[in-house]
């Protein structure tokens, strides 16, 4: 099999509306196509050219450094009381849908009076651990097809699948049938990955994790510790470091963060073990090192980190790019970290802010006027919630 996870889509409209947080080698041969079983915890708690509007190597730049300082205030608290929220979606009118990891619904959320509906739930989704209904994305081409795409943990794997959505439909009715476009993602309690996202070049980029299997990430015929892109049918994306695999990179140990920047440069954020926390950019078939190296490690075949934390001042999931800075979210560390980039490097000491205020934040979305959305993960078992949890706030950032 040369094409690890791909299940055939049917192109056909009636195929696609079928009925229905985180514990605290350079190998460079080919990436093989057949994916492993997943092996137990060992741990605790057509080209080879990048694609036209993916990631550049390039250190330039075409805009400008980021101040070395910046500034963030919460203006509103959107809405209150949600349950595990894991993944946010922003529609083409400014409402967002949220995913709930551990019951699997997707709500919608009205961007101007914060009230919550449920527009369905994702048949398959078997919560568990740091499992259950995670990333959401929307197609890019939502106008004419609005599909949304979810990640998520069944019984035997994490898998994508994409629904399409009918606001028209009764609530709790507008989602289709999961059509599956890709499976066999490795599974476990801790460490599934989870966020999605369409990227420049429309194509489809996914953050697995290791499933508390570190010799996974350095496993070339293994999809978990990668980040994967594809098609948004599931198929390996022209551009790929191997033509006929969807493996970007590998050599990660839990991928929770993806966003680019003006330069269409992928970041992606990682979590540390029990040393460093990490924020990467992303070149097509390069090592990030897990479980060899950690931080910056300067070791031959590996690629540093442009930034580190140690975990208990981040344990990074969700990132975004707004005014020239990725802005992270840290469960454990419960704080918003700002890193002013300079192309591919940062422009000056990381920042960082609502330090414990609001608790673990998860997901960080820019909006088209240059404000963030963050949403806190109290209710995700590692912490005690409070009455008004799970949240989302609206920043203002400079």
């Amino acid at each position: 099999m040369r094409r690890p996870g791909v299940i055939p889509v049917l192109a056909s409209a009636a195929a696609l509306l079928l009925a229905a947080g985180c514990s605290s080698g350079d190998g460079q041969g080919p990436f093989n196509r057949r994916p492993s079983t997943p092996g137990p915890e060992k741990s605790g708690s057509d080209g080879d050219s990048p694609p036209k509007g993916g990631p550049s190597s390039s250190p330039s730049s075409s805009a400008p450094a980021a101040p070395a300082k910046g500034s963030v205030k919460v203006d509103r608290t959107l809405t209150t009381k949600l349950d595990s929220p894991w993944g946010i979606a922003p529609l083409p009118d400014g409402n967002l849908l949220v995913s709930s990891r551990d019951t699997g619904k997707v709500f919608k959320v009205d961007a101007d009076s914060g009230k919550k509906t449920e527009v369905g739930s994702v048949a398959g989704v078997s919560p568990g651990g740091e499992g259950g209904l995670l990333g959401l994305a929307i197609s890019p081409d939502y106008g004419s097809n609005p599909m949304v795409y979810a990640y998520f943990t069944t019984a035997s794997d994490n898998r994508i699948a994409r629904m399409s959505y009918d606001d028209k439909r009764p609530t709790g009715s507008q989602l289709s049938a999961p059509d599956t476009v890709f499976k066999g993602i490795p599974k476990g309690a801790i460490h599934n990955g989870g966020r999605i996202a369409f990227g420049p070049d429309k194509m489809l980029y996914v953050g697995t994790g290791d499933s508390g299997d570190r010799s996974l990430a350095q496993d070339q015929e293994s999809l978990g510790g990668k980040i994967l892109r594809m098609t948004p049918e599931g198929e390996p994306a022209h551009g790929n470091p191997e033509a006929d695999s969807v493996v970007y990179s590998y050599g990660h140990r839990n991928v929770q963060g993806l966003a680019w920047d003006t330069d269409k440069r992928l970041w992606a954020s990682e979590f540390g073990q029990d040393t460093w926390d990490e924020l990467n950019q992303i070149e097509p078939g390069k090592n990030y090192g897990w479980p060899d190296a950690e931080g910056k490690a300067g070791k031959e075949g590996f690629v540093d980190p442009v930034e580190q934390w140690k975990p208990e001042d981040a344990s990074p999931s969700g990132i975004a790019y707004a005014k020239g800075s990725i802005w992270m979210a840290g469960l454990r560390g419960e704080r918003l970290w700002r890193i002013p980039l300079d192309g591919t490097r940062s422009a000056g000491k990381p920042q960082s802010f609502l330090d414990g205020k609001y608790g673990r934040l998860r997901t960080v979305v820019a909006t088209d006027d240059g404000r963030l959305w963050v949403t806190t993960s109290n209710t995700d078992g590692r912490k005690k919630p409070g009455a008004e949890d799970d949240r989302i706030l609206r920043l203002e950032i400079s």
